[in-house]
């Protein structure tokens, strides 16, 4: 059967398949099961699904099936990568992989939701005592800072473990010794 549908109903999104698609992945870009996607598109042949054939995605709950606790949802923009988004949000990708079971990190598509772990990022208000919030700049460099700011290197690295000073994310946030 032919399925060619745009109108899709309600709780339901209309998805284009692209070359590589499978309603497993479809189903983790949109947060949703297998099960949910074939119950929205009676008739869909699983095993046979067409480049450019249009089916009704079920929109998934952030809630049960969501991100669990101590993360929070985030949808992948052009030029992702979980190494960028580890540095970004002050985490790690092992931590990031955990988070996203089933998720290919070589496969990362734009508008797809993954969860990010939050308990990693500097508590609110900043930076450990000792040290001042910083927001990295085009051009920064931990050596460059360190002689803005008349600290070291060494005590830049102490600071924010888990940061890679070779791979600075111009708007990441940073702690730098007073």
């Amino acid at each position: 059967m032919h399925f060619n549908n745009p109108n899709c109903p309600l709780g339901t999104v209309p998805y284009r398949i692209m070359a590589g698609d499978t309603l497993f992945s479809i189903a983790i870009r949109f947060n949703t099961t297998v099960n949910d996607i074939i119950r929205a598109n009676p008739g869909i042949n699983p095993f046979n699904l067409r480049v450019g054939q249009i089916i009704c995605v079920p929109m998934g709950s952030p809630t049960p099936g969501g991100c669990p606790p101590g993360t929070f949802a985030y949808i992948i923009r052009p030029g992702d990568t979980f190494f960028g988004l580890a540095q970004r949000f002050n985490t790690t990708v092992e931590a990031i992989q955990r988070a996203n079971p089933g998720v290919n990190p070589n496969n990362l598509q734009v508008g797809q939701r993954i969860c990010i772990p939050s308990g990693t990022t500097p508590p609110p208000g900043g930076c450990p005592s000792g040290t001042f919030a910083y927001i990295i700049r085009p051009g920064d460099t931990f050596f460059g800072l360190a002689q803005r700011f008349n600290t070291t290197v060494e005590a830049i690295q102490r600071a924010n473990p888990g940061v890679d000073p070779n791979n600075l994310q111009v708007g990441q946030r940073i702690c730098i010794p007073g």
